[in-house]
């Protein structure tokens, strides 16, 4: 399909593939009348006040129209009041009542002009014969517009819109095309009572297109959207609006007769609509006259006539606007009868109905721009333009037209309701929408952060450059923490969650209470918009802080998916229940106690939310789940920090969350996978088993364990059915080679070579353009969750599950550690892995230097082995240095220490000697252990320049706790605080 399109129409929309920006409506008016200056005597005030307040009155004008911002106004008497008024104050509108026996007023417009040019001035006057031929005598250089006032407060509000529409309109219509309305007319008298009338035509419309919009605070910028009227008071002005705006004017009004070329030309209106005609045959005319013989110049097929003598004529004004200017309802009509055959409210019946239009009264209202205009009446730029660029002989068929604008309405609502906390609306709530919320209260934490991301997909749109990867977010449902608090009181909870009892006695008097009633129909609105398992979590008020580490305290339950709607209503209520209960386990008061927080503040919120995965038989998982992190304390070889990192698996998130080995990597560098470099190490160090929900568990009961209903099965059972062949590579046991990709016989190794080495998904370029989005917008390094669901080879969808600020459990280190003198250091590293503040540590164990000789390493670990026995029966941690690399497997580099001879370090310390320089480790033996366990890892060589400090003299004059030959323990009676600085990789421990 050609597209006949402008340039800045591309920029804004991706139209060859339906990418859609979001409409800036907080961009638009934002030139506003907040104070007007009434130059009046008291007398005309009063008049005008008709013995009420002109503030009051338009206040409730605008709170009527659901507009913002009504101005202030300011009375003075006389020209002299006026000019020293406005030398104090700040005016955006002056508007004079003129005494007509004085040519004062005048005078003082064309003062103003002089002084204040940008200041429009408005005369408002009350009209007849006298003052007609009274200001066809005056000189009105200095006057803006004349108003006719009839005593109606209305023409105030249509003032100070017309003037609020003139300072706003270019900049409008060039950033999104907002559509304008031009009234043609000369006559003082008729536009000063039609302007009211048509501005609260548009405006009361607008308000209600606008409860379309997802929330109160959408529905109030949308109103922003609405068209602009313009008003021009003679040819040559309304030829001048036509070519700036006529590409984005949903129609004209216009009188018969008034100047042109400075003359009355009482034909001038037939003569503008001919020559508008010419660039677009399909603009609704509308043509008003005093002369009801004029009708007769008017082409009514195409064009319409209202007499302004007619008693209706505001009622036929109404009429015409709203059947021909696209506002009202979408009538989709016969061509060949004329006959209305159904109408369209709104956009989501008009996605429902499009596909029984038939084609001859689709193509006529496609070829007549009607369904453009309707959308641009109702500020839905984005579909507008496109279809309104596209010529209906481009289509090579209606059934491609018919198709095109249902998947436009289908990406432009998914647009619209990505990002975007709506409220839920039953009757709206459906397949295409994203977040909503139920109640009044906070979202949480969890729900901020999911809010947070639909922001961040819908903005950074380089996340979605890939059509058979997209990026998204799972449909989401928060029921806000007043459902919480409602659900305590009315079951009176409180005086048995705050009582010391077992967690399962608080989970069964939970489930014994009742949620709201009105929730049940809520519940299957939700179940009707989805197909998948519900995953019910926890997001209270504490969670997900930027400052408080309170992920993973509470519980997080999945449900399955039931056809029959009143069991997955029970075991939602019970989940959901299951949940609240969890805020007053015994573990999350000691942990709120830990942190102190008092648990009678802790508020719920809970995130209902579609299950990242698929079927396979009785189980339902997703292909990846994973965590990143934005930087990385344990960079390995040519990773940097700030590079980030990634720990994923195969099936559910809890493999992850448990602390199991998955695949760490870093998304920059990731063909440079430490646990697939040897044989070894990738059939040790990847994982054998993974998480899923098991489809058959709906009679099973809730228990306080929230995986009752997961089963953790091993690898072997995904090799019948499922995503693992996308994911695995497989171990050739007679060759002894890891074979890339999935083969018949031998062990399966979960590696996901085919998407991080081959880029079958471009998972990796995703996952680092999403870490560092998400540390630009959040201002600080964040973490996240995320789950992948592979369809086939071809297709996949990324799933953002959660992101959050990191939150070190240990201090976070600002503290620069190059200004600490070595002399109260006992060790400085230049090369530490790690981060955070270490103060309860007491004791150092270290490998002699005078008597080290290599051959004795094995004896030495079987030392220190049992060493870190005793440690490990107290409960305590020691700093533990040596030489050469810890859990080498060549004793003759290294002592051959593993994990659990050494469990207990806080910090490991690779110390190089004179006489013993073995190439550094960097912990790589033990690597999984460190990160999951947060100890860190220092190099040293102190006989090299700059590489670092090992007061072993200091250690030395220090009494022996225990000491053999070879290693030596000393303990303090103080502690040695341990300072890692993740981001500089420097590490010190402290002299006591």
């Amino acid at each position: 399909m050609k597209f006949k399109t402008s340039s800045s129409v591309i920029k804004a929309h991706d139209i060859s593939q339906l990418r859609f920006r979001d409409t800036p409506f907080v961009k638009l008016m934002n030139k506003r009348i907040y104070n007007i200056l009434m130059v009046a005597s008291r007398y005309d005030m009063f008049i005008l006040e008709d013995d009420g307040r002109v503030d009051e009155q338009i206040f409730n004008e605008y709170t009527s129209l659901n507009l913002r911002y009504p101005p202030r106004f300011t009375q003075v008497s006389n020209n002299k009041e006026a000019l020293a008024e406005l030398k104090q104050n700040h005016y955006e509108l002056i508007i004079c009542m003129p005494n007509m026996d004085t040519g004062e007023t005048f005078v003082l417009a064309k003062q103003l002009k002089k002084d204040y040019p940008s200041i429009p001035v408005v005369l408002l006057t009350p009209f007849s014969k006298a003052v007609t031929q009274s200001l066809s005598r005056e000189d009105l250089s200095g006057i803006d517009y004349v108003f006719s006032w009839l005593g109606d407060t209305d023409l105030l509000l249509a003032i100070i819109k017309l003037i609020e529409d003139h300072m706003n309109v270019e900049h409008d219509v060039k950033t999104v095309g907002v559509q304008t309305i031009m009234l043609v007319e000369d006559s003082v008298r008729f536009y000063s009572s039609v302007l009211p009338l048509l501005y609260k035509f548009v405006l009361s419309e607008s308000k209600e297109f606008s409860k379309e919009a997802l929330n109160e605070h959408l529905q109030m910028l949308r109103m922003r959207g609405r068209p602009k009227i313009l008003l021009a008071r003679n040819y040559e002005e309304a030829v001048s609006y036509y070519k700036k705006y006529g590409d984005n004017m949903l129609g004209v009004i216009s009188d018969m007769s008034f100047s042109r070329n400075g003359v009355k030309d009482k034909l001038a209106g037939k003569k503008l609509g001919e020559w508008i005609r010419t660039y677009d045959v399909d603009i609704p005319l509308i043509f008003t006259s005093s002369e009801s013989q004029n009708r007769e110049h008017v082409n009514e097929a195409e064009d319409l006539f209202i007499d302004k003598n007619s008693k209706t004529f505001p009622q036929d004004l109404r009429k015409a606007i709203k059947e021909n200017l696209g506002f009202g309802d979408f009538i989709i009509t016969d061509p060949n009868t004329n006959k209305e055959i159904f109408r369209i409210r709104n956009l989501k019946e008009l996605q429902m109905n499009i596909r029984n239009i038939p084609d001859d009264a689709l193509y006529y209202h496609l070829s007549h721009n009607h369904f453009s205009r309707f959308f641009y009446s109702r500020a839905m730029f984005p579909v507008a333009e496109m279809l309104k660029k596209i010529d209906v002989s481009e289509y090579a068929s209606m059934h491609d037209a018919r198709e095109l604008i249902y998947a436009t309405i289908v990406q432009y609502r998914r647009m619209k309701n990505t990002g975007v906390v709506a409220v839920f609306e039953k009757d709206r709530f459906d397949q295409y929408s994203n977040f909503a919320r139920i109640g009044d209260g906070s979202l949480g934490g969890k729900g901020r952060g999911l809010a947070f991301i639909g922001y961040m997909v819908k903005t950074h749109l380089e996340l979605n450059n890939h059509q058979n990867f997209p990026v998204t977010t799972p449909k989401t449902v928060v029921l806000c923490t007043d459902i919480f608090d409602e659900f305590m009181e009315a079951n009176d909870l409180y005086p048995i969650a705050l009582a010391d009892r077992s967690d399962e006695d608080m989970l069964n008097h939970f489930l014994a209470a009742k949620l709201p009633k009105r929730l049940v129909s809520d519940f299957l609105v939700f179940f009707e918009a989805i197909e998948s398992p519900i995953a019910i979590r926890s997001s209270s008020l504490l969670e997900d802080s930027q400052y408080q580490p309170f992920a993973g305290i509470y519980s997080t339950y999945m449900i399955p998916y039931v056809s029959d709607k009143y069991m997955m209503v029970r075991l939602l209520s019970d989940a959901i229940k299951a949940v609240y209960a969890s805020v007053f386990y015994r573990d999350s008061k000691a942990y709120m106690a830990a942190t102190h927080n008092l648990i009678d503040q802790e508020k719920m919120a809970i995130v209902l939310q579609e299950v990242v995965g698929s079927r396979y038989d009785n189980l339902y998982y997703p292909a990846i789940s994973g965590v990143g992190r934005s930087i990385n304390y344990y960079p390995i070889g040519n990773e940097k920090i700030e590079d980030g990192i990634i720990n994923m698996a195969f099936g559910l998130g809890k493999y992850i969350v448990d602390g199991n080995i998955g695949l760490r990597f870093s998304p920059l560098h990731t063909s440079n996978i430490l646990q697939l470099s040897t044989i070894e190490l990738a059939l040790r160090d990847t994982q054998t088993s993974f998480y899923a929900l098991d489809l058959n568990s709906v009679t099973k009961d809730f228990s306080v364990d929230d995986s009752f209903n997961l089963l953790k099965v091993r690898l072997k059972v995904a090799e019948k059915s499922g995503p693992l062949r996308y994911v695995a590579s497989t171990y050739d046991p007679q060759d002894q080679i890891i074979r890339e990709g999935y083969y018949e016989g031998g062990r399966k190794i979960v590696s996901f070579a085919n998407i991080l080495q081959h880029d079958m998904f471009p998972l990796a370029e995703i996952l680092d353009k999403l870490l560092k989005a998400g540390q630009k917008e959040m201002g600080r390094p964040v973490e996240i969750e995320f789950a992948v669901d592979i369809a086939d080879q071809k297709h996949a969808s990324f799933y953002v599950l959660q992101i959050r600020p990191i939150v070190d459990s240990r201090e976070v280190m600002h503290e620069n550690l190059e200004k600490i003198d070595s002399s109260d250091t006992i060790l400085i590293s230049r090369n530490a892995l790690g981060n955070g503040l270490v103060e309860d540590v007491f004791d150092i164990i270290y490998v002699k230097t005078d008597t080290f000789n290599a051959a004795k390493n094995p004896m030495i670990a079987r030392e220190i082995e049992r060493l870190n026995a005793e440690f490990l029966a107290s409960e305590k941690n020691y700093v533990l240095v040596g030489p050469g690399r810890w859990g080498s497997s060549d004793p003759w580099l290294g002592i051959p220490v593993k994990w659990p001879h050494i469990s207990q370090a806080k910090i490991i310390v690779e110390s190089g000697m004179e006489n013993y320089r073995i190439e550094p480790s960097q912990g790589t033996h033990f690597f999984q252990n460190l990160t999951s366990f947060g100890v860190g890892y220092f190099t040293v060589n102190p006989f090299l320049e700059n590489d670092g400090f090992f007061d072993v003299d200091f250690l030395n004059e220090q009494t022996a706790f225990f000491e053999t030959d070879y290693i030596r323990h000393v303990r303090f009676d103080k502690s040695i605080v341990i300072k890692i600085n993740g981001k500089k990789r420097m590490g010190v421990v402290m002299k006591p």
